[in-house]
């Protein structure tokens, strides 16, 4: 699953076990290189990129784009740094 790889980049532990996610708890996640896959795993991973320590460079943003537009602007209205390097799609 392409959401658990991003995420697990990131530095979380979650495995699949059939249709269940085990997911074991981290003290700290830490900023990645990530490519979403699609809107809301592209959101999930905004967000775990937001409390992750570091910096984080999420590819494939059109996913995220379509619906969430200027998710950069509405999130830095409650504190996120966020800065879109480029346009993607």
């Amino acid at each position: 699953m392409p959401l658990l790889t991003e995420l697990n980049r990131l530095g979380a532990k979650i495995k699949l076990e059939g249709k269940v996610a085990v997911i074991e708890g981290v003290p700290q996640l830490s900023g990645a290189p990530v490519s979403a896959e699609d809107l809301r795993g592209g959101a999930a991973l905004v967000l775990a990129a937001l409390t992750a320590g570091g910096t984080s460079c999420i590819g494939n943003v059109y996913h995220i784009d379509r619906g969430y537009q200027c998710i950069e602007k509405d999130l830095s209205k409650i504190g996120a740094l966020i800065k879109r390097i480029s346009d993607e799609g």
